[in-house]
């Protein structure tokens, strides 16, 4: 099993642009867009279209980055929405109990 780490780090370098905003910084530019929280969650549902196109086509390293699209602007609008990653994962983990 791969180490899952890269999602905390790429959740901590999200907060810092949410904290720290950067004129050079994609996340801040989602983060900061004059629609709200709207951009980021029109990522989401862009990202997740073509997330299934790519694994409905069965076109592997398609999917593969999609997937990690969806994964990136997932964790995005959740911090636009004020959500801690860490919420949801302990609410994943109360549905293991």
């Amino acid at each position: 099993m791969r180490d899952w780490s890269i999602l905390d780090e790429v959740w901590q370098v999200i907060q810092d642009r949410a904290e720290h905003p950067s004129a050079g910084s994609y996340v801040s530019s989602v983060l900061t867009h004059r629609k709200g929280i709207d951009k980021s969650l029109e990522k989401v549902g862009e990202e997740a279209v073509e997330f299934i196109l790519a694994a409905k086509n069965q076109v592997p390293e398609r999917t593969v980055s999609e997937a990690a699209d969806l994964l990136f602007h997932f964790l995005v609008a959740l911090q636009a929405s004020g959500t801690d990653v860490t919420d949801v994962l302990d609410e994943l983990a109360a549905r293991r109990k």
